[in-house]
């Protein structure tokens, strides 16, 4: 009772002190955090009280963080001003698996959960506490996740990938609560898992890129055992009956037809003879045409059989059985009904490909998981894509044309906490909108987990708070992108009409997606010409960095690089001061799209920056913004309608 008493005093006084001392920086946010003013003096050591031998891996975790924190560990209590710190499983405590309770007072550090998962997220909430001077604030923290599924898709069967730098995404997503890794390793390009029944399926002979790059049996075995000691969740796929071109190469037959479900098959049984731990698979479906009926319904059946508890596959695509998930890829936002027994996973508008990286932080932390709230049983939670379809010239490279990092802990703190908007949007919202406060603290948190965590990593995302751009249009141009108007010769002129006010440092006008995501401008017109123009405040002259942009080339779409003296096929131009910016010279100018051809600086985020001469004081910086028709060459080289033009003012940028 004394007990209880006394936590209910706790729970009070730091209900009155949570709004003044907010621990500012977690990711993803706790659903509920009470927080006092007062610190535990942590500089007498800590007593890692080990009660319970089930929980060995996460005291050997506790262990690391106080090391890292140069907390001395103690053998007992009995010392005056020790402080104890303890897990506890309590299978009775109300809420998801992976609920957990955080506990900071002035005598003890206390974690109870439901589970071990719900411990382990426990501490790692506990690892981004802020210590100084050896101190930890005084906290009461309730926490569990919106949504069950919070996955990540690393595509290997395009661009290979070495384990370690597998490794260090799957700590990336345990240290931000993700839990699931879906490991897409078959494709057209290569199948990238050895077989022993089949040794040449894995042939540099047989692959179109990365030639002889697979991964062995025992390299499998280690990235599900360290999945499983970080409670992740590893999800295989072999897709089929689509981007199957290897399987076809090597055994000369179409994956549907009858032969060819008979060597699938025989790949199936070895994959669960090599991997019996594994309970789920997915076995694709996607962007095929189906000649034959039974194929999906036949390998469904065998790989239950093999003992597979679950199967996943792409919806849209092909004729799955009832009990399979489905994973949504591909259409605009829709609401999935509470009713049925299929169970779905989101995944439309979450490929990180398709997103500039400015962008990629900016819809993301705004997308609202199957527009609603927190999970119910038709859609557990939500899959975050990262499709590399285009050859880059080495696995690094990857974390710079899409911004992986931002994306993960952006999305880690969505799909955690739930919640977002309606539709899904591009650019960062107004000012007056009752979710910017919501982004302004949120892009504070993320810069600040750059900073600590991501020393010496690619991290492609600087602040775009405070850089107001004020758009004037439309004027028709008839199809000539190159046209002139009056707002070139006198961009500050009184007398011209402002249509809007949008911030940010990439500006959607247009996405390549068109009026399923919302943009900047609402009714877009074709053969239009936009202006967008805003001052730069510098304390002095001198040259600065800059990141400009006009077309993020996409990872999957073959978009074409631009000409020399251009900044893309649009005729977009920039500003400064009245001068024209001069594009970078192209490494690879007028390159047609190509799936084989490594993008090298077609892009802001891979590229040196712009040095651009500041002069003291205000700067003015006019872009020219014309499109003809919204169509692009071809169909896989769309015109996105956007512009990027940001200082890198004082952040840490890696390219």
């Amino acid at each position: 009772m004394k007990n209880m008493i006394r936590l209910k005093v706790l729970f009070i006084f730091l209900a009155f002190y949570s709004a003044a001392y907010a621990q500012k920086n977690l990711i993803p946010q706790p659903q509920q955090m009470l927080l006092a003013p007062e610190k535990l003096d942590l500089s007498n050591g800590v007593w890692i009280k080990n009660t319970d031998q089930s929980l060995r891996a996460e005291y050997k975790l506790l262990d690391h963080l106080f090391a890292s924190w140069n907390i001395n560990k103690v053998k007992n209590s009995s010392k005056k001003r020790i402080t104890t710190v303890s897990l506890h499983i309590l299978p009775s405590l109300a809420g998801k698996e992976e609920v957990y309770n955080l506990l900071i007072n002035a005598n003890e550090i206390r974690i109870t959960a439901k589970s071990a998962k719900g411990i382990f997220y426990g501490i790692q909430t506990l690892r981004q506490f802020d210590i100084e001077n050896k101190k930890i604030q005084l906290a009461s923290i309730h926490d569990e996740p919106a949504f069950s599924w919070r996955a990540f898709l690393i595509d290997v069967g395009r661009n290979y990938q070495p384990l370690e730098m597998i490794k260090e995404q799957i700590d990336i997503m345990s240290k931000y609560k993700l839990n699931v890794l879906h490991f897409h390793f078959t494709e057209d390009i290569a199948w990238r898992l050895e077989s022993e029944k089949y040794p040449g399926l894995t042939d540099a002979a047989v692959m179109t890129r990365w030639k002889g790059k697979y991964y062995s049996k025992q390299d499998f075995k280690e990235l599900i055992k360290y999945c499983q000691e970080r409670h992740i969740t590893f999800l295989p796929e072999i897709d089929m009956p689509g981007h199957s071109a290897a399987f076809m190469r090597f055994f000369g037959v179409d994956m549907q037809s009858d032969s060819g479900m008979v060597y699938i098959k025989e790949l199936l049984t070895e994959f669960r003879t090599n991997f019996p731990e594994l309970d789920l698979i997915h076995i694709g479906g996607d962007e095929v045409k189906i000649t034959n009926k039974n194929f999906m319904p036949e390998i469904t059946r065998h790989v239950e059989q093999l003992g597979f508890k679950k199967t996943f596959g792409w919806d849209p695509g092909s004729n799955l059985e009832p009990q399979t998930i489905r994973q949504m890829w591909m259409g605009g936002p829709k609401l999935i009904e509470k009713k049925g027994d299929k169970v779905y996973i989101e995944s439309k508008h979450l490929y990180i490909n398709h997103m500039d990286p400015l962008e990629t932080v900016t819809t993301l932390f705004h997308r609202k998981i199957g527009e609603i709230d927190k999970e119910h049983k038709n859609l557990i939670g939500a899959t975050l894509c990262s499709w590399p379809d285009r050859a880059v010239a080495k696995p690094e490279d990857m974390f710079l044309h899409s911004a992986i990092y931002p994306a993960i802990l952006t999305f880690a703190e969505r799909i955690w906490r739930g919640g977002g908007r309606p539709g899904w949007v591009s650019n960062i919202v107004p000012a007056n909108d009752p979710d910017y406060a919501d982004f302004v603290a949120f892009e504070s948190r993320l810069l600040a987990h750059n900073t600590q965590y991501f020393e010496n990593m690619p991290f492609p995302y600087t602040s775009q708070l405070g850089l107001k751009w004020e758009l004037i249009g439309p004027f028709a141009n008839e199809g000539d992108v190159h046209r002139s108007f009056q707002v070139e010769q006198n961009p500050y002129d009184v007398s011209i009409k402002v249509d809007q006010i949008v911030e940010g440092g990439t500006v959607i006008l247009k996405h390549w997606f068109g009026n399923i995501i919302h943009s900047a401008i609402q009714n877009p017109e074709p053969n239009t010409t936009w202006y967008a123009r805003t001052k730069i405040w510098s304390d002095k002259s001198g040259e600065q960095p800059f990141w400009i942009d006009f077309n993020n080339l996409s990872r999957s779409y073959l978009t074409d690089s631009p000409e020399l003296d251009t900044w893309d096929y649009k005729g977009s131009q920039a500003y400064l001061n009245g001068k024209r910016i001069n594009p970078p010279t192209w490494q690879q100018p007028g390159q047609k799209g190509e799936s084989e051809v490594p993008l090298i600086d077609e892009g802001y985020a891979y590229r040196k920056p712009t040095m651009l001469y500041l002069k003291k004081g205000w700067n003015e910086v006019l872009l020219k913004l014309p499109v003809a028709a919204f169509r692009g060459r071809t169909w896989d080289n769309p015109a996105k309608w956007m512009f990027t033009f940001i200082l890198l003012e004082n952040e840490k940028i890696k390219n």
